[in-house]
This record gives structure tokens, sequence and C-alpha cells, in this order.
């Protein structure tokens, strides 16, 4: 598995992480939900680099270009509900992708323990496109295999990337044994630990709740 870690590569992505890492920044929901979405925007840039176009003429009001368009079938995944704003930002670039959603929650059996559980999938068939995942917090790894594992359901992708904002090392090395080897992973940033609650250590604290609000 290739992975991608823009930490390494000093950009505006750098910009946003802090500022949704920030106590004092992310208390703004809306520019919180707004940093993801320019993430994904500059993801998607990175990801269309990577992908087949077709040379194509096309007719300007005063002759012929020759310009080139992209060929691959693109699907957008995402992972409710941290998932959606990051997932705007992928689809304002992608315009025409096709779309898939898919609602992976843990499940606590005790304090510290949980299990993963998918509750719902709406997605095209998948065979011979592009399919793109997209999760802010790659934390274990086990929501991202177990959606994989449901979107099969609808066909096999000819190409898998995986982006996140924040991923932990456990979780990078738990989805190079769970996804094919020619996966690419994106990620915004890449910390070290995760803690007893599975939680990123540093991370930013749960996405979802700083995005939308805290659930009950």
């Amino acid at each position: 598995m290739k992975v991608i870690n823009f930490e390494e590569t000093p950009s505006l992505i750098n910009q946003y992480v802090s500022e949704l890492r920030s106590v004092e920044r992310q208390t703004d929901r809306m520019r919180f939900r707004r940093n993801l979405e320019r993430i994904g925007e500059i993801m998607a840039y990175e990801i269309s680099k990577t992908l087949a176009y077709d040379k194509v003429d096309i007719t300007t009001p005063l002759g012929i270009a020759p310009c080139r368009n992209i060929s691959d079938k693109v699907v957008l995944a995402t992972i409710f509900r941290a998932g959606v704003p990051f997932h705007y930002g992928f689809l304002s670039y992608f315009d025409e992708a096709e779309n898939a959603f898919v609602s992976a929650y843990r499940k606590y059996r005790e304090k510290e323990n949980f299990d993963v559980f998918i509750e719902y999938i709406a997605s095209p068939k998948l065979d011979g496109k592009t399919l793109v995942i997209v999760d802010p917090m790659l934390a274990t790894g086990s929501s991202m295999e177990l959606s994989y594992r449901a979107l099969l359901t609808k066909g096999n992708p000819a190409k898998i990337h995986i982006a996140s904002v924040i991923a932990s090392r456990q979780a990078i090395e738990f989805v190079e044994r769970a996804f094919p080897a020619e996966t690419t992973l994106w990620a915004g940033t890449v910390d070290d630990e995760i803690n007893s609650h599975s939680y990123i250590v540093p991370g930013l604290g749960d996405a979802g709740d700083l995005a939308y609000g805290v659930k009950e």
C-alpha cells in the first residue's frame, strides 16, 4: 500500500489541520466543517493527478482546443457522520462522481471495548470503477475495513483510495493488511498513538461532535 502523508510536504493542509486540532479554533463548528471540506478539496486535486484521462477536442468560439477529461469512473464513499463535510470537499471537485454512503458506528460493550456495526449502505455498482473512501479520523481501521467489506457487495472496484485527515500508525498497519496492496492511503497527518478508548492522540477529539454538536 502506498501511503501519502501530507505532513511531510508543506501545504495549506498543514494549516487547516492545525486549526482542526486547536481547542481555541475548533469550537467554531462552521469553521471546523469548512476546514474538513477544504482539506477534502485539496486531497481531491492531488488524487486527480493519479487518474486516467481521455484526450478530447473542444469547440471554442474561435476554433478547436485539445483538452483532457477524466475517463475513470469515480465513486466517492463516505462514512457517516463526520465524513459528510469532508465528502463535500471531494464532491466539489469530482462534480460528476457517483456517491456511496455507509453508516458505521461503535457500540460499546464495556467502557473501553466496542464492536463496529454497519447499519446502512447506499451505493452504485462499483465494478471497474475508482473508489475513494473518505473518513476524517482513521483511528483503529475497523470501521474502514467493515465499510469496505460492505461496499464490496456492490462490486469490485478497479482502484481504491482511502482519504483521512488524521490517521494513527496502528490504523495504517491494520488497513495495509485488510486492503489490496494497490490501495493508496492519503492522510493529512499521522499520529503515533491511540488511547484506551481508541481515540487518536493527540488527534483532535470527536470530529462528528465538533462538526455537528454533541450527541446523546
